[in-house]
């Protein structure tokens, strides 16, 4: 199999899938705005070959130079797991023939407004929403829906400008820092807990699941500094609180189309029960979600796609093991880490069900906190006991703290 797979070496989780190709025996041709050699030396070695892309915003100009390149070789897929540049590998397998998701398929999940009308019409649960590409509309749809709603771009990825809004006055102001966003959405704000449901799929058919929460919901952590970020990927979502969320996974990506690849859905849980669509994507979450799942089930997810792409058909089994939970940290104070405290007694004390422990060292700067969900650095710890699991990221919410100065 000879894969193009867009953006192999950014954001880091993208290294991971190049080896997962790599290990499944792919030929693999890298394409990117990068220079090949700022890649890192693991990813450049499983490369068979590189294509410097002048960017990934023209997508005519970054598919004619693919195609330039290409030039009387065969591929057989071209994959893409970064949002932005989903849509730039749909014109490209257009371009040159190659099976996938269509444009207008993709357009489904990258198009939050148009991915809300589909989801409806395949009979699925969604917020009351419209499009808004001037001040007018905006203000006109709020008036329809009420406050509170929720405004958000049309092609945003993430929660760092997606915002509760309250009352005309807030929308004004929101409006304000959304002046170059050329299309918002405005949407119904649903009150409950926010998860989310992670896929593989074959054929639009799942073949690997899990469910993640979110501590607190992310409208909250992503614009509030103070709060330290939690998530908590559950041992197996076979249980009735979940189910739910599980059937509307299923019924969204019957109504979108979606085909071999990873969907990430984030969704509601209302105090009833019910399950509303927050919004799907058809690529994997980050915020190393996919670790979680690995680290749950004691799989190789990365693997497990590569060999979906290839044959149709994974040899792995769930394990369904362990109920993860992560826990991101923000330093308190502005410059570089002057001070950790809490989390010797962690390390000492949870040890043996830490499966990841990487804050920033002392005198490392401190990340912008709005830019990246893993902050100034994380913890995650795994247990097969619920409760545990909860309680010792409870422990490093509240006991792990980072000061900068």
């Amino acid at each position: 199999m000879r894969v193009v797979l867009l953006s192999p070496g950014y954001p880091e989780e993208m290294q991971r899938f190049t080896r997962g190709l790599s290990e499944v025996g792919a030929t693999i041709i890298g394409a990117g705005d990068q220079p090949l050699e700022s890649l890192p030396a693991d990813t450049r070695r499983r490369l068979s070959g590189y294509v410097r892309l002048p960017g990934f915003a023209d997508e005519q100009a970054a598919t004619r130079t693919l195609v330039a390149a290409l030039h009387g070789q065969g591929v057989n897929r071209i994959e893409a797991l970064w949002e932005p540049v989903v849509l730039l590998a749909a014109r490209m397998r257009a371009t040159l023939g190659v099976q996938g998701m269509s444009y207008d398929t993709v357009m489904g999940f990258r198009d939050k407004q148009l991915m809300k009308e589909r989801a409806a019409a395949g009979g699925c649960r969604v917020p009351r929403s419209h499009r808004a590409t001037t001040r007018q509309q905006a203000m006109e749809a709020a008036q329809e829906l009420g406050f509170p709603l929720v405004v958000k771009p049309i092609a945003g990825a993430g929660t760092a400008t997606t915002w509760r809004v309250d009352s005309s006055e807030q929308l004004t102001q929101r409006l304000d820092q959304l002046l170059e966003v050329p299309e918002i959405s405005v949407e119904e704000f649903i009150t409950g807990e926010e998860l989310t449901w992670d896929a593989l799929c074959v054929d639009g058919r799942p073949v690997l699941d899990s469910v993640t929460q979110y501590f607190p919901p992310p409208l909250i952590s992503r614009n509030e500094e103070w709060v330290s970020p939690a998530q908590l990927t559950y041992q197996d979502p076979a249980q009735p609180a979940l189910q739910p969320g599980i059937a509307l996974g299923h019924q969204v990506i019957a109504a979108l189309g979606m085909q071999t690849g990873i969907v990430h859905m984030e969704w509601f849980r209302t105090p009833s029960g019910e399950a509303v669509l927050g919004e799907i994507a058809c690529r994997p979450g980050g915020g190393r979600l996919m670790d979680m799942i690995d680290w749950a089930n004691d799989i190789d997810i990365y693997r497990a796609w590569a060999q979906a792409c290839w044959t149709g058909t994974i040899d792995q089994v769930a394990q369904r093991r362990y109920h993860v939970a992560a826990i991101f940290k923000r330093a308190l104070g502005q410059g570089r880490i002057v001070q950790i405290t809490g989390a010797q007694d962690i390390r000492r004390e949870l040890g043996p069900h830490l499966v990841a422990d990487e804050l920033l060292p002392i005198g490392a700067p401190r990340r912008d906190w709005k830019q990246t969900l893993l902050g100034d650095g994380w913890m995650a710890v795994r247990h097969p006991d619920l409760d545990t699991c909860k309680a010792m990221m409870r422990r490093i919410v509240g006991e792990v703290r980072l000061f900068a100065g």
